[in-house]
């Protein structure tokens, strides 16, 4: 009898081992397919039990959690969402993320292993943890101010702290309340078709998603080439620039909105943007070195990441003598986001270095804790220091005396540059208008802000939509923002 009964356990001792290997194959070995199976809720359902982290401007929240007491329980908020939704993007039950709130999901749904040191342990329970806080480097102010200056017209607004690549302010207008997409219910569905719908695109970021043609803001560019090169020596000395200036190969002739523009120096060509001038200049400097330039303050880079992607900005380097001339006036093939002329303007305003961008200070566990931070970023030269000083002067130059005075701030050296990018069929579009510009405190040790402002207003009359007379005190409103902003710091 005794043999009988060691036989039975023997065989209990081997289901037991039996079920607990099998056990360990579905936990752990088989989890993630299960986790990924479409029939499978219990993911969704964790997902949504847990408030989900937040997103902070100046320390505080501009998102939140609310509690609807159904089986996916909690909806994402959103504190003045159309303002803050070129940052943020939307979490939604239906549509799945975007933006900070897809590329910081880890963080913010409590399922980075680094919130926890016990993730092993997690992973064997299928516990979660809360979620996770990202702060970010936006200046609350600085956004406002850009988004109040936009006014609802079509455009947007990029702002970069030069010395280190801090993002200040990203605006995009139109915008929409990411807040409308969060749920399940049939509202939710109405409002993406609605927004998907609308000729206006809400939903598109035009501050890091779209391209424009930067008009004479590529001005700049050039110019920096053109000095690096030698091709310009000396600011004040002629260029021997015809006006009009016939496009090399062709019986095109290229003009200028004002007239007095044949022969000048850099210095009056820069201040009061003669296209003649700029597009010989890029024929001389010659697509090579253009090309590689561009390069360096960031065309053609496909690869940036902040940490969301950004559209590539683009200079072609296959063009003939007469399309580089044309794109070395910002027109042809030349196409940039705002952050990418916020970059060129950094770089400008840093002496000549510019500092890769980046829009997450840090992440912190729900108790503040920080998990991970930004770090140094990495920094390139881009042109001599000597022509980073040089530009300063031209740009400082535009705003006291040239087409950029409505971006004057008592008390602050600012530098600018306007453009106004003729687009369309024959140009028959209305201009885009442009402004790019950095400024430094009377008190400040270097410049504290670079900013670039696009306005693709259609309602716009074509006489009256200007960088100057547009785009420019909407950065002079960014910019006083953020030098408001340092002297309360004690920057």
């Amino acid at each position: 009898m005794a043999r009988y009964i060691r036989h039975a356990a023997c065989f209990c001792a081997l289901l037991l081992v039996a079920l607990l290997v099998n056990a360990t194959r579905v936990q752990v070995f088989e989890a993630a397919a299960h986790d990924e199976n479409p029939a499978n809720r219990r993911e969704v359902i964790a997902r949504y039990g847990l408030r989900r982290g937040d997103i902070l401007v100046d320390g505080r929240p501009v998102t939140g959690s609310r509690d609807t007491g159904e089986q996916l329980r909690y909806e994402r908020t959103y504190a003045n969402g159309p303002l803050f939704a070129p940052v943020t993007g939307f979490a939604s039950q239906e549509y799945g993320t975007t933006l900070l709130e897809h590329t910081e999901d880890g963080v913010l749904s409590g399922s980075d292993p680094l919130l926890t040191p016990f993730a092993l342990w997690n992973d064997f329970t299928r516990r979660r943890n809360p979620g996770g806080d990202v702060v970010t480097t936006i200046d609350g102010a600085a956004q406002q101010a850009a988004f109040r200056g936009l006014a609802g017209r079509k455009g947007a607004v990029a702002a970069v702290e030069p010395t280190t690549g801090r993002i200040l302010a990203l605006v995009s207008s139109p915008s929409y309340d990411p807040e409308v997409l969060s749920g399940n219910d049939p509202g939710v569905g109405r409002s993406w078709a609605r927004l998907n719908a609308d000729r206006e695109k809400p939903m598109l970021n035009r501050a890091v998603r779209q391209t424009y043609p930067p008009g004479s803001t590529f001005k700049v560019v050039t110019a920096a080439a053109a000095l690096d090169a030698g091709v310009v020596t000396d600011l004040d000395a002629p260029t021997d620039s015809p006006a009009p200036y016939r496009l090399p190969g062709t019986r095109t002739s290229l003009t200028n909105e004002s007239d007095g523009c044949e022969d000048l120096s850099l210095r009056e060509a820069f201040r009061w943007s003669c296209n003649t001038v700029f597009a010989k200049l890029g024929v001389d400097v010659g697509v090579g070195d253009m090309t590689a330039t561009a390069h360096a303050f960031g065309f053609n880079d496909d690869a940036l990441r902040i940490p969301f992607s950004v559209a590539r900005s683009t200079f072609d380097p296959t063009v003939d003598k007469a399309q580089l001339a044309l794109s070395s006036i910002g027109q042809y093939n030349t196409r940039a986001t705002p952050l990418q002329m916020a970059m060129v303007s950094a770089a400008v305003a840093n002496g000549g270095q510019l500092r890769t961008p980046y829009l997450v200070e840090r992440t912190t566990t729900s108790r503040g804790t920080t998990v991970a931070t930004a770090g140094p970023r990495p920094g390139r030269q881009v042109m001599y220091p000597s022509t980073a000083a040089q530009l300063r002067e031209l740009m400082t130059q535009v705003v006291t005396e040239g087409t950029g005075t409505n971006a004057a701030i008592p008390g602050a050296v600012v530098g600018g540059k306007t453009g106004t990018a003729q687009h369309g069929i024959g140009n028959a579009g209305t201009p885009y208008a442009w402004f790019v510009s950095w400024a430094q405190g009377d008190r400040d040790m270097e410049p504290k802000v670079a900013v670039a402002v696009v306005v693709e207003d259609a309602a716009a009359d074509r006489g009256e939509i200007t960088g100057g007379g547009v785009a420019a005190p909407i950065a002079r409103a960014v910019m006083e923002a953020v030098l408001r902003s340092n002297e309360r710091d004690g920057g």
